[in-house]
């Protein structure tokens, strides 16, 4: 079942590029027809990547006994 988060334009852009990446990847290598596998490799990866849990620290936020 579809889910709202499975929606969203951040992750439809992220499959989007993962796959344009891949078809530009294919064509620069000289592919004669378009790997499909590859394809479905590149959607999954953009799927399954997620943004880190916390940022960290600014520089700006850093000092002597933090900046590690």
């Amino acid at each position: 079942m579809e889910t709202a988060e499975d929606r969203s334009p951040s992750r439809h852009r992220a499959i989007v590029t993962a796959l344009a990446a891949e078809i530009e990847r294919q064509a620069r290598a000289g592919a004669s027809r378009i790997d499909i596998e590859a394809l479905a490799g590149a959607a999954e990866a953009a799927i399954e990547a997620r943004p880190p849990a916390a940022a960290g620290r600014h520089p700006s936020e850093l000092n002597a006994t933090n900046d590690d």
